[in-house]
């Protein structure tokens, strides 16, 4: 039997929130200053400042520590602060002390590096030579913060999702899950610490997007083992946006780690020959939804549920704009299974078509379309999905269309009263406006979380999101501890 956990709601959305691109609601502007944003800009090129976000979605954007990772030290020089362990120590095979020196240390200097182009030459045919400014001189120091063990991976010079730290002491490779702010945060055009290890859709992206000089992306196939700095290096499908993956990591010594970025566990991961055939020693988890609470139907399902409420909709209001909000990248499927549904275009503005025809799937590119009157399906960004918002856009549609559906497609929205009885959602209306929020999710279920637990049955579980509060990180290990014992 699980474990049952007593957590406060994360999220509980009204039509008056405003809610950011990864679909938190905004402080206020009268709130606390505590809270930065590091919310997905709307599109590629958008250099506007972030907004301001609730207390939930900074911790969230913020957190990824271990559950065991913090020791409370209790003396007047310390004046009880949290400092960090170091991942030897909280397991036992170093002595405990307060967090290493070099943890905090920054880095004095452009870092050098073995993967240099003189030194390691092309890998996997990309040159990696060092980019020199217009003088010929090696970019100047740029101070950092120190990164946080927790996103470095033990016994190797990598690190995973850590781009806002800059040049990091000890690590010749840089590894990223996914294109969503809170895992690519701090590239830039100006990048030039180290090669940039993703998928082919994260490589373009990074091009395209933030113009990252190509130099240093390294584009990884799916299912193909490289070798790195002496460890195997493979990546596997993740379920959760496109380009996104699982790194599974072995190292020369037998130990083997899994980091699973953000992702979907599903049942034919089960299967997957590599996590079959090596036992992970220590697993990085993406614990968005590991509460019990959290219990939502399958993609495919609220999928069908949304093709089924359109089709009923245009039945009764044939002159119905149809709109789904989306991140910049994500949530896809959604407004794909409706275009094919309809047989009608996906209207986007440039921005997001050129992300999406970046992806190289013919057909969504098929589908695509430059004009706001030539389809009923519409795609905008998920913040932009409020009552008084829609109405104004669809007054700019000339009377084109008479009202509009929308759907919000986040796990967030999920209601334990509803579950997975999807026809008892209710909508939010005024007027002609009519918003669905559905609980299409990219991240794994609690049921889920548990199932791909219980068949990897690792030695240790590092959580990395909601981690960031004691009580949470007990809740957590308590449910794993569950897990692995039944």
């Amino acid at each position: 039997m699980d474990l049952e956990i007593r957590a406060e709601d994360p999220l509980s959305f009204s039509d008056s929130e405003e809610l950011d691109e990864n679909g938190f609601p905004l402080a206020s502007s009268s709130g606390s200053d505590k809270a930065e944003s590091t919310s997905e800009p709307t599109s590629c090129n958008d250099d506007r400042p972030h907004k301001k976000l609730s207390e939930f979605a900074s911790d969230f954007y913020a957190s990824g520590s271990d559950c065991t990772s913090l020791l409370r030290i209790r003396n007047e020089k310390k004046n009880g602060l949290l400092v960090q362990k170091n991942l030897l120590q909280m397991w036992g095979i170093a002595k405990s002390e307060v967090a290493e020196t070099s943890e905090s240390r920054v880095c004095s200097e452009n870092r050098k590096r073995k993967w240099k182009g003189k030194e390691q030459g092309d890998v996997f045919g990309l040159k990696l030579n060092q980019k020199k400014n217009e003088k010929g001189k090696k970019p100047a120091h740029v101070q950092s913060r120190s990164c946080p063990f927790y996103k470095k991976i033990p016994g190797t010079p990598f690190t995973v999702d850590a781009f806002r730290y800059g040049a990091i002491e000890g690590c010749s490779a840089y590894f990223l899950t996914h294109f969503h702010y809170d895992h690519y945060g701090g590239l830039t055009k100006r990048w030039c610490h180290g090669p940039i290890y993703c998928t082919s859709i994260t490589a373009r992206l990074l091009d395209i997007c933030l113009s990252v000089n190509q130099s240093y992306i390294c584009a990884l196939e799916y299912d193909k083992e490289y070798e790195i700095e002496g460890i195997k290096v493979t990546f596997i499908e993740a379920n959760h946006c496109p380009g996104a993956a699982l790194i599974h990591l072995r190292l020369s010594d037998g130990r083997t780690y899994l980091h699973t970025g953000d992702f979907r566990a599903s049942k034919s991961m089960q299967s997957h020959p590599i996590l079959l055939n090596y036992h992970v020693n220590v697993l990085y988890l993406d614990t968005t939804y590991c509460n019990p609470k959290y219990r939502f139907p399958s993609k495919e399902e609220v999928i069908a549920f949304v093709v089924r409420t359109t089709q009923k909709y245009l039945q009764k209001q044939p002159k119905t704009l149809v709109v789904v909000g989306a991140y910049s990248i994500g949530k896809e499927r959604v407004y794909l299974e409706i275009s094919r549904s309809l047989q009608v275009p996906i209207y986007t503005n440039a921005s997001r078509r050129r992300i999406l025809e970046s992806f190289g799937w013919s057909d969504l590119s098929s589908r695509l379309s430059n004009s706001s009157h030539s389809t009923r399906l519409h795609v905008l960004p998920l913040s932009f999905l409020r009552l008084e918002n829609l109405n104004k856009y669809l007054a700019t549609l000339n009377q084109r269309f008479n009202a509009v559906l929308a759907f919000r497609p986040t796990g967030w929205t999920f209601s334990e009263a509803t579950g997975s009885k999807l026809d008892l959602i209710k909508p939010t209306s005024k007027g002609n406006i009519t918003i669905y929020g559905v609980p299409y999710s990219e991240h794994s279920s609690f049921n889920e979380l548990r199932d791909f637990v219980k068949f990897l049955r690792p030695d240790k579980i590092i959580p990395t999101v909601n981690a960031s509060s004691i009580a949470s990180r007990d809740n957590m290990q308590a449910l794993f501890n569950n897990w692995l014992k039944s």
